[in-house]
């Protein structure tokens, strides 16, 4: 995503997340997406995180961090996969539906953050600005920009992360990590 998506462009996106998850649930195969008839941005390669949500708590979420399909086909597999494959939750039931809100982050792409110690690290992040990324070797996290909103302290802020990718909640602090961040477009029903 380069460019911001406009309000029509949004609602195409939520409506591809909204018909994608209620198909998906009631295990009809995802309705095909005519790429011809979308607007230019929508058949662009884009990452996005679908996030589902009932009564303000999480029920799901799923995404990529690299653009790799078009950003629709891309929204419509991470709603299906939000309500069906994260291991966190059981698969969401048909009777949850009504309940279900959808959040779309559109994602830029990702840039290292380049850093000298623990320190200066917490010094550059911008909470509620930057989604972050951490990755040591193989094993890798991420918390979308919202993610400041429950966890505004950037110390507990990369704790939380680290022990998202199964490593001590410390390791930020005790050894040099790869740190990428990248923003969102966040949009929601």
């Amino acid at each position: 995503m380069t460019e911001h998506l406009n309000q029509t462009e949004q609602e195409m996106l939520l409506k591809i997340a909204r018909e994608a998850l209620e198909e998906s649930v009631r295990g009809e195969p995802l309705p095909k997406i005519n790429l011809e008839q979308l607007p230019e941005a929508l058949q662009q390669n884009g990452a996005s995180f679908v996030t589902l949500t009932t009564n303000d708590r999480l029920r799901g979420c799923i995404g990529t961090l690299e653009a790799y399909q078009p950003l629709a086909k891309d929204v419509q597999e991470h709603s299906m996969a939000a309500a069906l494959q994260d291991f966190r939750f059981p698969n969401v039931q048909p009777a949850e539906l009504p309940k279900i809100e959808i959040e779309v982050s559109a994602l830029t792409p990702r840039a290292p953050l380049h850093y000298d110690d623990p320190q200066d690290l917490v010094q550059k992040l911008r909470p509620g600005i930057d989604g972050v990324i951490l990755q040591d070797g193989f094993r890798k996290a991420t918390f979308l920009p919202q993610v400041w909103e429950k966890i505004p302290d950037p110390e507990l802020f990369l704790s939380q992360l680290c022990m998202k990718m199964g490593a001590p909640a410390d390791l930020w602090r005790n050894k040099p990590l790869q740190v990428f961040i990248y923003q969102v477009q966040e949009f929601h029903e």
